[in-house]
């Protein structure tokens, strides 16, 4: 039995697929953007779903308009149910452009966070300075989520950029690298309509080989999110997934719900058998 899982329904029946991972996992990783539930929202939230959540971002600059006995209360939540917990990105970018970095991960520690997310989407840094960041959050004891991907409209990811960025983030340290589509869910690999660009996704994974594992794909939208676990599998990351749909991405992810329930029992038959 896994995570919030009742022996009252059959374990075929809470998982068809026979295949998702408890927690801590690899793979299959659910990131939820968290625009600022109060802590009753967020307890109820982590009661009902903290088996299916593995990171947690307090979107943008939210963190900084917590009272700081909420946000201690909210990280410290996240820590009981195992979530990993930071702060958004562009938070960091703003940090990094007025203050040392150390003070910027000083604060983080004081504060009980577990992850941070490095990104240059508003504010660009070098390559450089990038991985030197990388490399000094982790050598801090965070687990550090980086972010590939510009905020502008009209954005296209390239797949020998994206691979180049993945490989040299992971080298300095980074444990996952996150691509950007934003809420709205149309810039990176979406197109202005929000629609999926699957060459690109297939020639990324062919340029990267088993280190597409590490890639988090920000899906905010449930066409997306579909689109994805068909074209990259039910293991594939997901990231800026809405509080309320993370049982939705879990039934999708397990062939629970109607747009993957076939898919996964066909592969689920067509598995050798042990």
């Amino acid at each position: 039995m896994r995570g919030n899982e009742s022996p009252f329904w059959p374990a075929s029946w809470i998982d068809p697929s026979l295949a998702r991972a408890d927690k801590p996992r690899t793979r299959g990783l659910t990131m939820v953007i968290d625009k600022g539930l109060g802590l009753h929202a967020f307890h109820d939230l982590l009661q009902l779903a903290a088996p299916y959540i593995d990171i947690c971002k307090l979107g943008f600059g939210t963190s900084a308009l917590y009272p700081i006995d909420i946000l201690r209360e909210k990280v410290e939540l996240a820590k009981r149910y195992g979530v990993d917990i930071m702060p958004g990105g562009t938070f960091f970018e703003l940090a990094f452009a007025q203050a040392p970095l150390e003070s910027y991960l000083a604060r983080l520690k004081a504060l009980g966070f577990t992850a941070i997310e490095i990104s240059d989407g508003t504010l660009p840094l070098s390559r450089e300075m990038r991985l030197k960041a990388i490399s000094r959050a982790a050598d801090a004891g965070l687990t550090v989520y980086t972010e590939f991907g510009q905020k502008a409209a009209g954005f296209k990811a390239e797949a020998e950029a994206l691979t180049e960025t993945l490989r040299a983030d992971l080298e300095a340290g980074a444990a996952y690298v996150i691509v950007e589509a934003r809420e709205s869910g149309n810039v990176g690999v979406f197109n202005q309509q929000g629609e999926l660009d699957e060459p690109f996704l297939h020639d990324v994974t062919n340029q990267c080989g088993d280190l597409a594992a590490k890639l988090i794909w920000e899906a905010p939208q449930k066409d997306q999110q579909v689109a994805l676990l068909r074209t990259l599998g039910l293991h594939v990351n997901l990231g800026n997934i809405a509080p309320a749909d993370v049982l939705s991405v879990e039934t999708l992810r397990r062939g629970l719900r109607g747009d993957t329930s076939a898919k996964v029992l066909r592969e689920r038959r067509a598995a050798p058998c042990e």
